[in-house]
């Protein structure tokens, strides 16, 4: 069994991401250590890139601290090597097209498999181009994570058929950030995802509170959290530790209702 299928196995998930490199690679190693401590199920580290179209201002922010900072693609797998060493919590890199293609498909994936990847999301690589990575993937035990998004409606059917790891379902409309409210028929589309897979799906996208992490892990598998997460590092700095650990644990607890 997978690390990543053993995030889900007989519980909901809480996922939670961050922005490698915001502040430093140093403290991402910290930070990502006491969320899988605080309780994280498993976590995404997204690869700073100059231009996150998925993203809102708060991560968009987090990629130009760590731009900034020095953090390279070499780099974060430098880090991640050493995250491995000390826990088994799955990991997962959210990264664009742009830096996998440059570095050379077989390469990347190869490289996450030595470091201790689990899985890729590539938010602007569209399912229909998949195709041109998953064997690849394969090859190294790399889960291409799919996003369905409320638009994708008579694709997600075909979508949901061939996801691995875990389906990422994106709640709103629009770039990442934290919302008040969450509108979207949700319940609905996971209830079609999961008439054509096995997969757990986890919604993300605008969760920031214990009181939506609660009511979504009713029906979905899991919840992912990333804005919210980086607006605490965003604010404390390399003081963000105690936060993390706090904020992690209570949308634990959230998730497990």
């Amino acid at each position: 069994m997978s690390r990543i299928n053993k995030a889900f196995e007989n519980k909901k998930a809480f996922i939670g991401f961050l922005t490698a490199g915001d502040p430093n690679l140093d403290k991402t190693e910290e930070y990502v250590l006491k969320m899988a401590e605080a309780g994280a199920d498993l976590i995404e580290l997204g690869i700073p890139f100059s231009d996150p179209i998925a993203e809102g201002i708060v991560i968009q922010e987090a990629n130009i601290r760590a731009l900034s900072a020095g953090t390279t693609v070499e780099k974060v797998f430098a880090t991640v090597k050493k995250i491995r060493q000390k826990t088994d919590v799955p990991l997962v890199f959210l990264t664009y097209l742009n830096p996998v293609f440059h570095y050379g498909y077989d390469g990347f994936l190869k490289k996450c498999q030595e470091c201790g990847i689990d899985g890729l999301i590539i938010p602007d690589m569209p399912y229909e181009e998949k195709g041109e990575i998953t064997d690849i993937a394969q090859k190294y035990d790399i889960d291409i994570i799919s996003m369905i998004a409320p638009t994708s409606e008579e694709r997600i059917g075909k979508i949901a058929e061939t996801a691995k790891g875990f389906v990422y379902v994106v709640s709103s409309m629009g770039v990442t950030g934290v919302r008040q409210e969450i509108k979207t028929d949700l319940e609905s589309i996971v209830e079609v995802i999961k008439k054509h897979t096995g997969t757990p799906a986890a919604i993300g996208f605008g969760i920031s509170k214990p009181e939506q992490a609660e009511h979504f892990s009713k029906f979905a598998d899991g919840v992912i959290v990333g804005s919210a997460i980086v607006k605490i590092i965003a604010e404390y700095g390399e003081n963000a530790g105690d936060e993390l650990t706090a904020y992690v644990r209570s949308m634990k607890e959230a998730v497990r209702g």
